[in-house]
C-alpha cells in the first residue's frame, strides 16, 4: 500500500493562510507548512543588533535599500519561502502590504540550535538560487563568528570568508559591517 500524498501548496496559498495567523512564524518548503521554532531573548537581541547596524550602514551610504527583521520573506521557487532573521533589499521601497522582498541583496540568519544545519546547508543553496543575491551571513552567537558567503560573479564559485573580528565589506550595496556591531 502506498502513502497518501502530501498536498501541496503555492506561494499565493501560503501566504494568504499565513496573514490568518496571530502566532508564530512559519516557512513554506517545498509545498509544505513548516513552524518555525520559539526564539530565546539573545537570538532576538542579536537580530534587533544586526538590523541596527545595516539601517545604520544604509543611512550612511545613501544606498537605496532597506533593512528588515522578521517581516518579509524571500522566495526560492514556486514553492519555497523562507523568512531569513535580517535582510537588505536594494531598489524600489517594498510596498507596504508586500510580504516578500522582491531583492534582497544581503540576507542573515543568526543561528539557533533547531536550525543551524539547515541554515548552513539547505538555505545556504536556496538562497544563493537567486540571481540577485550577493551576500549571505550565518551568524554564530556561541562562537561569535560570522560566516560571510558572498557571490563573486555569475558563474563564480561562492566564496566563503570566516569573520571573527574587524569589518564585514558588503559590495554591494557599500557597506561595512562591524563585528562590534553584531558582538557588543
Amino acid at each position: 500500500m502506498s502513502a497518501p500524498a502530501i498536498k501541496r501548496i503555492t506561494i499565493p496559498d501560503f501566504l494568504a493562510w499565513s496573514e490568518g495567523q496571530e502566532k508564530g512564524r512559519y516557512e513554506l518548503v517545498s509545498g509544505e507548512i513548516v513552524a518555525m521554532a520559539p526564539e530565546r531573548a539573545e537570538h532576538g537581541r542579536a537580530k534587533a543588533q544586526i538590523w541596527r547596524a545595516l539601517a545604520d550602514a544604509l543611512a550612511r551610504s545613501g544606498a537605496s535599500c532597506e533593512a528588515f527583521v522578521d517581516s518579509v520573506g524571500v522566495a526560492i521557487d514556486a514553492q519555497t519561502v523562507y523568512e531569513p532573521d535580517v535582510l537588505v533589499n536594494c531598489g524600489e521601497p517594498i510596498a507596504p502590504d508586500a510580504m516578500l522582498a522582491p531583492a534582497p541583496v544581503v540576507i542573515v540568519e543568526v543561528l539557533s540550535p533547531s536550525s543551524r544545519h539547515i541554515d548552513k546547508s539547505v538555505k545556504l543553496a536556496g538562497y544563493f538560487r537567486l540571481a540577485g543575491l550577493a551576500h549571505y551571513l550565518v551568524v554564530d552567537l556561541d562562537r561569535r563568528t560570522v560566516l560571510h558567503y558572498r557571490r563573486q560573479g555569475a558563474d563564480e564559485p561562492i566564496l566563503l570568508r570566516i569573520v571573527t573580528e574587524g569589518v564585514i565589506r558588503l559590495d554591494p550595496p557599500g557597506l561595512d559591517l562591524a563585528l562590534s556591531e553584531i558582538f557588543p
